[in-house]
C-alpha cells in the first residue's frame, strides 16, 4: 500500500492546494451565502483563534514524534554498528580458518547494511541471505566445538542479529494514518475558517496559513521518512567499521 506521507513532495504540492481550496471555499462562502455579521466578529475570531492554536499544537506535537523517532533510528545505527565491530573482534577466539569466513561474511554484511540505508532495494533480502549464512557458521563451530569460549563468539552474533531487527522495528514505527488524518483535517478547517472571516478577497493573504503550514507538513514527512527525501539518517558508524575491518 503506497503512503502519500512517504513523500514528502507530494505532501507538500498536494497539502498547499487542499488548504488554499479549503481558503478560497471559505471566503467563497462569506461572499456568496452568508458574510459574518458585526455582532459575531469577536466570537467568530475566537473560534478562528482556538482552531488555530489547535493546528499549532498538533503540528508540533507531531513534529516531535517525528523526531523521536529519527533520534531512535540513528542510535541504534550506532548501536548495529558497534555490535557487529564487537562481534568482529571475538572472532580472534575462532580457529583460523573459521576465524577467515566469519570476518569476510562479516565485511560482506557491513557493506550490506550500509547500502540498505543509502536505499538500496536489494540490500534487505541480501543481508537476510547473509544473515543466515553468518549464523551458520558459528554454529557449526560451536556445535564442534562447544567450549564457552565459543559460546560468547555465539552471543555476540546473536548480537548482531537482533540489532538488525530492533534498526528494522524502528524503521516500521511511523507516525500513525490517524494522526495526519487528525492533522490534515484540523488543518483544512482551519484554512476554511481563516478564508471565511477574512473582510475582503485577498488571494496572496488567503495563500500564506496554507504555504506555512504545507512547508511544516513537508519537513514532518521528510523527517520521518526513513528511505525518501534528504533528510536521512546516514551510516556514518558503519561506514567507519567498514573501512577498520577492511583495512585488517
Amino acid at each position: 500500500m503506497i503512503r502519500v506521507s512517504d513523500h514528502p513532495l507530494i505532501v507538500f504540492a498536494l497539502s498547499l492546494a487542499v488548504q488554499w481550496g479549503a481558503a478560497y471555499l471559505g471566503d467563497l462562502l462569506r461572499r456568496k451565502v452568508r458574510p459574518v455579521p458585526r455582532e459575531e466578529q469577536a466570537d467568530f475570531d475566537i473560534v478562528l483563534s482556538a482552531t488555530l492554536t489547535l493546528l499549532a499544537l498538533i503540528i508540533s506535537f507531531t513534529f516531535a514524534m517525528a523526531v523521536s523517532r529519527y533520534d531512535q533510528r540513528k542510535n541504534l545505527e550506532a548501536e548495529e554498528a558497534n555490535a557487529i565491530g564487537t562481534e568482529y573482534v571475538r572472532t580472534d577466539l575462532l580457529p583460523a580458518q573459521d576465524q577467515t569466513k566469519v570476518r569476510d561474511l562479516l565485511r560482506r554484511y557491513v557493506d550490506q547494511r550500509i547500502q540498505h540505508y543509502r536505499g538500496a532495494d536489494a540490500a534487505s533480502s541480501d543481508s537476510l541471505k547473509l544473515q543466515a549464512q553468518l549464523w551458520s557458521s558459528v554454529v557449526t563451530v560451536g556445535t564442534a566445538q562447544p567450549t564457552p569460549v565459543v559460546a560468547l563468539v555465539i552471543s555476540g552474533m546473536n548480537d548482531v542479529l537482533n540489532s538488525q531487527g530492533y534498526t528494522r522495528a524502528a524503521w516500521l514505527n511511523r507516525i500513525p494514518t490517524a494522526a495526519w488524518e487528525l492533522l490534515a483535517s484540523t488543518a483544512i478547517l482551519a484554512n476554511m475558517l481563516l478564508g471565511y472571516r477574512e473582510r475582503r478577497t485577498d488571494l496572496l493573504v488567503l495563500v500564506v496559513v496554507p504555504l506555512a503550514v504545507s512547508i511544516a507538513l513537508f519537513l514532518i514527512s521528510e523527517i520521518d521518512t526513513p528511505h525518501g527525501g534528504v533528510i536521512r539518517v546516514v551510516p556514518n558508524n558503519l561506514v567507519s567499521l567498514s573501512q577498520v575491518i577492511h583495512a585488517r
